[in-house]
């Protein structure tokens, strides 16, 4: 998508947000058409913004698990965007300041953007597993292995029973 204060950027993001939306909707009319069919749907980070009408179609096909970083975790991401960035759709997040380069736009910038996307996950999920509780887990699977899907579905039973 580029840097943020790009040109094309606007038009990439506007496009990015049209496919994504489109592919959930075929998803979730799939699941509709189909109410037994089961499906793990692993999506960006940018699903929050892609209108209430596919929000709740997604909270009412499937339960939403919210991966929730601790402060460090989310530093860490910062660190991480800032050194190799990743396409993120900003949606007006970024504000550059006359006296800032687009780096130090950025760097101000994206604390704020994963604060408010934070808030937006917490309303959309039924529940919350900590990155680091899944971090555990994986470490107490053999090294070959990857997490224990039967594990991981009993954490959230675990949290919607609460």
């Amino acid at each position: 998508m580029g840097w943020p204060d790009s040109p094309t950027y606007s038009q990439r993001e506007a496009d990015y947000l049209a496919e994504e939306i489109g592919v959930l909707d075929t998803v979730l009319t799939g699941l509709e058409r189909d109410r037994a069919r089961e499906l793990i749907l692993d999506t960006t980070g940018s699903v929050i913004y892609t209108g209430n009408n596919v929000l709740l179609r997604l909270r009412r096909q499937m339960t939403v698990v919210y991966l929730a970083a601790s402060a460090e975790e989310q530093q860490l991401l910062i660190e991480r965007y800032l050194t190799d960035p990743k396409p993120v759709l900003w949606r007006g997040a970024f504000q550059p300041r006359k006296d800032e380069t687009p780096r130090e736009s950025v760097a101000r910038c994206y604390p704020a953007l994963i604060a408010a996307r934070r808030q937006s996950y917490e309303v959309l999920s039924h529940c919350t597993l900590p990155v680091a509780e899944l971090q555990a887990m994986s470490r107490e699977t053999p090294r070959d292995a990857s997490l224990d899907a039967d594990a991981f579905l009993e954490k959230i039973r675990q949290q919607l029973a609460r």
